[in-house]
Order: C-alpha cells, then sequence, then structure tokens
C-alpha cells in the first residue's frame, strides 16, 4: 500500500524517502559516481577514460593509457577522498583502474 503523506509534507521529504528506497537511490550513486569522476580528475583524464562503472562500493575505471593507470595507481586514497568529498557521502571504498 502507498504511503500518505500529510499536508505538511514538502515535495523535499516525499523525493528523499521515494529516492532513498529501492533501486533508485543505487542507480543514481551510480551516475553520480560517474560525474564525480570526470569533474575530479578534469579534462586531460577524461580523454584516456573509457569506462567510469560503479558496482556496490568498488569504483571500475577504465583507461586507455597504461602510463596514466600506473600514475593514478600511486595516488589511489587520495582519489578515493576526493570523490567522496565530491559526492558529499562515502560511495567509493575502492577503486581498481583498469
Amino acid at each position: 500500500m502507498a504511503k500518505r503523506y500529510g499536508d505538511h509534507s514538502s515535495l523535499g521529504d516525499v523525493l528523499k524517502d521515494v529516492i532513498g528506497s529501492g533501486k533508485l537511490k543505487k542507480g543514481l550513486d551510480k551516475v553520480t559516481a560517474a560525474q564525480a569522476w570526470h569533474s575530479v580528475m578534469g579534462e586531460a583524464i577524461t580523454k584516456y577514460t573509457t569506462d567510469v562503472k560503479l558496482d556496490g562500493s568498488t569504483l571500475y575505471v577504465s583507461l586507455s593509457s597504461s602510463v596514466l593507470r600506473e600514475e593514478l595507481s600511486y595516488g589511489r586514497a587520495k582519489i578515493i577522498a576526493m570523490i567522496n568529498e565530491a559526492t558529499s557521502e562515502e560511495l567509493v571504498k575502492k577503486l581498481v583502474l583498469r
């Protein structure tokens, strides 16, 4: 049965309830993580990024440059922290560069 809201519920509260429940939150998290990768890493690294996927709390990033992949692997912890800061929540706990 549908949840009933009183006359005093704001639209924002209703949307948070709808997004927070079910698969919609997971889908939005995937999009948010991909957008955060592109905004945090900048245009230079985005040129070499072929795919960004969030699976659970692991962010999989496919890069077309093996040299760039090696360089970024040294700063994994910092990249994870910057992405989580950009999303304002702890979405990413592990980063896999492919």
